[in-house]
């Protein structure tokens, strides 16, 4: 063997790349001066492409397999430059590393809220964020357009670019869609696939393509949710007037049935009913009396009580005791005792009917209790003949 042979053999080149950053979209394989030995081996694993630059010129991109660099597999390269064969010509040239797996998990968002005009509650702002992944499908064309000479080309560095392009497609496309702003959250997935499709031409451009995007969430700002929660709350409570009396009775059930206790809680809801009537007597200050006099003006209080000392204040208003009734083992109520008068009369309540209020130990028959034995009275006999 020649010394030529020997060191043709011994001064092959080997080029390849293993990649563990999990984020690296481009890698140079470095050689000083650039220079690649005529019949050197190259290797490109799955999930990779090769891209080889000859004198500034894109000349061949390799998919995944093992090639000898040499002008009879080269037909590309051929024709920008004859080679001569052997060891002595060495050819400058640079390979470029592309990595085509999918990056995903990347985030989006929506930097300032997006408006839109909601056909029920007219102009909106909503806010939306998510996850995509990219896959470079041209490596030639992504080299071309994007990485340029950058020896180390990172996700970072076009991450931001294609957030910008989602973000604006999303904002295109969730303005003209007309889906109400309540039914979004069960439209997510197809909006998802609407961007995506919408902004493929766009990254197709660059040699990219998106085949992920999902839309995890879209919000409304703080006051219109809250204004949206009050709604809700005004379509569970129903009927206002039952409500108040079921929290009375709430209130009382809460306090163990003492009027001490259960006062602050109970007659907050119905002063509150009642101030209106209040007020509205005490506003008529130009109304005349009787005989028409106008009405004489209530003396101070101190005036009231000069020489006689203070006066006690009034005993605050005995609450209504309430009641439950149990039928067909199930409770339903509160009921006055006018309520339960009423459906005496009506039969719907009896002696034997079981009932409950706060302050007894138990369920107890209506006609055993004294404050209610008054609703079954003997009707008395009919009235003598005239």
């Amino acid at each position: 063997m020649g010394i030529l042979d020997f060191l043709t053999g011994e001064f092959i080149d080997v080029i390849h790349w293993t990649d563990d950053t999990r984020d690296t979209m481009v890698w140079r394989f470095e050689r000083e001066g650039h220079e690649i030995k005529y019949g050197a081996k190259l290797t490109v694993r799955e999930g990779q492409a090769a891209v080889f630059v000859h004198e500034g010129v894109i000349a061949d991109v390799f998919t995944p397999g093992l090639y000898f660099l040499e002008t009879n597999n080269m037909p590309v390269l051929t024709t920008l430059q004859h080679w001569d064969h052997g060891f002595r010509s060495p050819f400058k040239s640079e390979i470029y590393f592309v990595n085509t797996t999918r990056f995903g998990n990347r985030k989006w968002g929506t930097r300032n809220p997006v408006i839109l005009r909601d056909p029920e509650f007219g102009p909106m702002r909503i806010r939306a964020y998510g996850t995509y992944a990219i896959k470079v499908t041209d490596p030639a064309l992504f080299l071309r357009e994007i990485v340029g000479t950058d020896g180390e080309f990172t996700m970072d560095e076009i991450s931001f670019q294609i957030r910008n392009i989602i973000v604006q497609e999303f904002s295109r496309v969730i303005a003209q869609s007309g889906i109400p702003v309540l039914d979004m959250a069960a439209n997510t997935d197809e909006l998802g696939k609407i961007v995506a499709e919408q902004i493929s031409g766009t990254l197709a451009q660059y040699g990219l393509s998106i085949p992920e995007l999902y839309v995890e969430n879209i919000s409304l700002p703080a006051a219109v949710e809250d204004a949206l929660d009050k709604r809700s709350s005004m379509g569970v409570i129903g009927d206002l007037r039952r409500y108040t009396e079921f929290s009375v009775g709430e209130a009382l059930n809460a306090s163990g049935g003492t009027i001490g206790a259960g006062l602050g809680a109970g007659m907050g809801i119905g002063m509150g009913m009642a101030a209106g009537t209040q007020m509205a007597g005490q506003a008529a200050p130009g109304l005349w009396g009787p005989w028409g006099t106008r009405p004489a003006a209530s003396p101070p209080a101190e005036t009231a009580v000069a020489g006689a000392g203070a006066l006690p204040p009034p005993p605050p208003p005995a609450v209504e005791r309430l009641w439950h009734i149990a039928e067909n083992g199930k409770s339903h109520g509160p009921y006055s005792r006018a309520a339960l008068g009423r459906m005496a009369n009506e039969g719907a309540l009896s002696r034997d009917t079981l009932v409950w209020s706060a302050g007894l130990d138990g369920w107890q028959r209506a006609g055993d209790i004294t404050e209610l034995a008054q609703l079954f009275t003997v009707l008395p006999p009919p009235p003598p003949e005239s």
